[in-house]
């Protein structure tokens, strides 16, 4: 099959297309013929050598976490999820070989129906982020109705998702993003857009009941600084990985709470992703398609740190 891959650790320069035997079915696991991928910022840091790259055993290896496509082969033969059905799910890369590519393996229990309002394509952008913002917001921040919720990137792929399911639980979103992305955002929900290029947001908001940092420490200590507006005994959730090593010491001194997140693999939590899309209560906007052979260009995309919503490639 054909395969964007990378044979070591670099630039975006060192995706390249292949030919590799396409994957084997194991327990538990659909085959399906992959009609686009999600790109990530988790793509570009293992390319890089970061983010997941440790756990890179052998040589070449395939990346996007992120897939959408068409059930080829189920899981036994009277499997919920049959031949032709259209889904969407997400890849533990690089324990198993990624999305960049004609097939993939995937455990049944890590994939869903695809919602009905949406094309394959804009699927493929909702897995890991549309989880991650989940996990922020629902699982581990416990947003409910009256809290103050402040949203670093909210224009970002996990952003404009946790955007949206904060204000479904009826809080007082405010979000940092760029003035372009203001009214973009208040249109998604958000209560307050704080342009972080004219402001500093701390001096803009206070007692904030949960912070979803997007960010981390990598630019302008944003985590750190997001302390000083949580109420006493508030929560911080610090998402992007290694962005700030020290995030757990630096809230207990201050009397505040902190946990990191990872998107967790989980077919029901997407089945009910998929409800609030068909139910018109969440959307997933796509900045970008790129085709998989142009996957270089698209880890420069995303690496620029402009993306309003997620990139794509076509498969």
């Amino acid at each position: 099959m054909r395969a964007m891959v990378i044979e070591q650790t670099g630039g975006p320069e060192a995706l390249r297309v292949a030919a590799i035997p396409r994957p084997k079915q194991a327990i538990g696991e659909l085959i399906v013929k992959v009609t686009a991928a999600g790109v990530n910022p988790i793509d570009a840091k293992t390319r890089a050598g970061r983010g997941a790259a440790g756990l890179i055993e052998a040589w070449p290896v395939v990346l996007g976490v992120d897939v959408a496509g068409v059930v080829e082969t189920p899981a036994y033969d009277t499997h919920p999820l049959q031949p032709g059905d259209e889904v969407f799910g997400i890849i533990t890369v690089p324990r198993a070989s990624g999305s960049y590519a004609e097939y993939v393996a995937v455990p049944s229990t890590a994939v869903a129906r695809k919602p009905q309002t949406l094309s394959l394509t804009h699927a493929a952008a909702l897995p890991c982020a549309a989880l991650t913002a989940w996990g922020a917001v629902v699982d581990v921040g416990k947003v409910k109705r009256g809290d103050r919720v402040l949203i670093h990137a909210g224009a970002g792929g996990v952003g404009h998702l946790a955007v949206q399911l904060a204000h479904h639980a009826g809080a007082h979103v405010i979000t940092t993003a760029s003035q372009r992305n203001a009214d973009w955002l208040m249109e998604l929900g958000a209560d307050q857009v704080i342009d972080y290029a004219s402001t500093r947001f701390e001096e803009e908001t206070h007692g904030i009941d949960v912070v979803i940092d997007l960010i981390g420490n990598v630019k302008d200590d944003t985590g750190s600084r997001s302390l000083s507006v949580l109420r006493p005994g508030g929560l911080i959730i610090n998402v992007p990985t290694a962005s700030w090593p020290t995030y757990r010491d630096e809230a207990e001194a201050l009397g505040m709470r902190a946990s990191n997140l990872r998107a967790i693999p989980d077919g029901s939590t997407l089945d009910a992703i998929a409800a609030m899309i068909d139910a018109g209560d969440l959307r997933v906007h796509i900045d970008r398609e790129f085709p998989l052979e142009e996957a270089a260009d698209a880890h420069r995309a995303i690496e620029s740190g402009h993306t309003r919503g997620k990139i794509v490639l076509t498969v």
